[in-house]
């Protein structure tokens, strides 16, 4: 019974431990920077999405997607990656230097999203002041061979430990490269239009300098958390001393979304997966005993 389903995770996985960081916010726009510098990730993006005119409507359906596979049940996790495969199916791009067409879904593709993915989660949330064993993050990377899955990987392809994930890195690096699409899509995320809401007091009067200088400020903290690597291909310094600004701002962001009320803190599909995994453990044999109640 999906009341009873705890998903593909569950309370007990260090991905629920990893995605319980509200600070996984800048790791989503760490992982667009990251991806944006692979040519034809890219060109498959720009040749097929509307980004540009529904920026957060796009960032809304990600997160969505992403807070399924997470605490879905299972049948909500394999539907939507149903969803994603069939819509990857149809689509084509077009690779800019070669004028070779190749399928929004090469598995090459998947893996390069999959990988920049998974691991800006990890990376933000361990640099932000999240504790975790070196277990444990392989532990998150194998556990996330199960949403590689979902877009129609096959599972042993998918680097599955932090020493596969940096053997990954060095084997791909030679393939990316600053593209105009890609300096053009950065520069998109840095400074986004203002949804709507946001921008309708603009138009009266009232000052929106606040809301767009922490956005930037949000967007200035991604690129500084990329690999010393990646912020050279962004034309930046690959200096240890701009990781060490990197991981102090993402800390103290930490510490001030951590001071926001929980239900600000957590969406409907995690606060449903939480009910789940409370009454699953409130009716699991033993459980009135290990409560303090006669059997």
């Amino acid at each position: 019974m999906d009341s009873d389903d705890l998903g593909l995770f569950g309370p007990g996985s260090v991905t629920w431990k990893v995605h319980e960081e509200p600070i996984l916010i800048v790791a989503g726009l760490r992982s667009l920077y990251l991806q944006s510098l692979h040519p034809r990730a890219m060109a498959g993006v720009a040749q097929n999405s509307n980004y540009r005119s529904d920026a957060w409507g796009r960032l809304v359906r990600t997160a969505t997607y992403v807070g399924t596979t997470i605490y879905g049940t299972t049948a909500e996790a394999e539907a939507a990656g149903l969803r994603v495969r069939r819509r990857h199916a149809r689509l084509r791009a077009t690779d800019l230097f070669t004028g070779e067409e190749f399928r929004v879904d090469d598995p090459e593709l998947l893996r390069w999203v999959h990988v920049t993915e998974v691991e800006s989660f990890l990376d933000t949330a361990r640099r932000a002041g999240l504790p975790l064993t070196a277990d444990e993050i392989d532990g998150y990377y194998t556990e996330q061979r199960r949403s590689a899955a979902l877009v129609g990987l096959d599972p042993a392809t998918v680097p599955g430990t932090a020493a596969e994930v940096a053997d990954y890195y060095r084997r791909i690096r030679p393939e990316l490269r600053m593209t105009r699409e890609a300096a053009e899509t950065a520069l998109f995320l840095t400074a986004p239009p203002i949804p709507w809401k946001l921008s309708l007091p603009a138009r009266i009067g009232l000052n929106l300098g606040p809301p767009r200088w922490a956005y930037f400020g949000i967007a200035g903290t991604a690129l500084a958390l990329l690999p010393a690597w990646a912020r050279r291909m962004y034309g930046g310094l690959g200096l240890p001393t701009t990781a060490l600004s990197a991981d102090l701002s993402v800390r103290a962001l930490r510490l001030t979304l951590a001071a926001l009320p929980r239900r600000w803190r957590e969406g409907p599909l995690q606060q449903a997966a939480k009910e789940r995994a409370a009454a699953a453990t409130l009716t699991a044999p033993g459980a009135a005993r290990l409560a303090g109640t006669p059997a």
